[in-house]
């Protein structure tokens, strides 16, 4: 009996001890007991076992699933935070953009008004040029018809219309202006006279040459400025019909990705939402876990050793009694043979 109670503190042992203390014994009873008892005791075992593997197994996931969880949060994080600075810079980018097609569409018009001012100002020189070339060509004209005939060149008989006879009347009274000016005089009495006279017309015409030059030079520059304002007007509405187009295409494409990256950060969001939340539930998880396992964990060795313990002395105790009970046996049978 003090075998028994040396097994330990289990209560199911109380019935052991209460059973060894009566006065009739019944060992195949008691062995029986006993039997039950360490069944009872490796089952317990077994069970703290399973639910250690279970724990332990548990715990090693929950950890997992929590560290990839946390991973993703920190994650949709980085995800969430580039897409902002992406559309902070794309947004800066299409401003600087939409700002340089209104400069460049406000420089295109303000080219074009010059390119028109300027080739108004070119018809204008031309035309007036033009106008007093043909002024002085007439009047060179007239005075080699006095003092060089060889040189005069007779206009050509034409059948003018009405407007040409109005025209020619507006420039009668032009040349009339002219000729107050070079018209010569009669001619002199005397030769000396005459060749005077010719010595100044002679003057006059070269001077009226030089006019002349001096205007078919300016008329060539001009016409030299005119093809060059217009070439390079040509290419800079070229070049800025490109700028413009490739701008538009940039701003398209730029309004394109930053829609894009709104979406992907909306939906960033509310994948982050939904995996933080998921994490809280495990965290509550390995919570519950620790709730349930710690103890269990902490004591497995200390009741597996007390378990062995009792299961041995219990198997003492059998052994015992089993020695006890053939002994008994053994008694009665030389008892009943006298």
């Amino acid at each position: 009996m003090a075998v028994v109670k040396a097994a330990g503190g289990h209560p199911e042992l109380n019935f052991l001890v209460l059973a060894l203390q009566g006065k009739k014994v019944n060992f195949s009873k008691v062995i029986k007991m006993i039997d039950n008892m360490v069944a009872t005791l490796k089952v317990e075992q077994q069970d703290d076992n399973d639910k250690r593997e279970y724990c332990n197994m548990q715990f090693d996931l929950s950890d997992d699933k929590k560290k990839a969880l946390e991973r993703s949060v920190s994650n949709l994080e980085k995800d969430i935070e580039n897409a902002k600075e992406g559309i902070a810079k794309l947004t800066d980018e299409l401003a600087a953009l939409e700002a340089g097609i209104k400069a460049l569409d406000k420089s295109v018009a303000e080219a074009t008004e010059q390119r028109k001012e300027e080739n108004e100002d070119f018809t204008a020189l031309m035309a007036s040029d033009s106008a007093a070339k043909e002024i002085l060509v007439f009047a060179k004209n007239r005075l080699n018809k006095f003092y060089n005939p060889k040189l005069y060149k007779a206009p050509p008989k034409v059948e003018l219309t009405a407007e040409d006879r109005a025209a020619n009347a507006a420039g009668g009274a032009a040349l009339a202006d002219v000729s107050a000016h070079v018209a010569p005089p009669p001619p002199p009495a005397t030769a000396a006279a005459f060749s005077k006279k010719s010595e100044e017309s002679n003057g006059v015409i070269a001077m009226i040459d030089l006019m002349i030059a001096d205007l078919t030079k300016e008329m060539t520059e001009a016409k030299a400025e005119e093809s060059n304002g217009q070439t390079d007007y040509e290419q800079t509405m070229k070049d800025s019909a490109e700028k413009r187009s490739s701008d538009s295409k940039s701003i398209a494409d730029k309004a394109k990705a930053k829609a894009q990256l709104g979406a992907d950060a909306e939906a960033a969001t509310e994948e982050k939402a939904a995996t933080t939340k998921t994490l809280m539930a495990t965290h509550q998880y390995i919570s519950s876990l620790h709730a349930e396992c710690d103890w269990l964990l902490q004591y497995f060795e200390v009741r597996k050793e007390a378990r062995t313990g009792e299961i041995a002395s219990l198997t003492t105790a059998k052994s015992v009694l089993s020695g006890m009970e053939t002994s008994l046996m053994q008694t009665r049978r030389s008892l009943r043979g006298q």
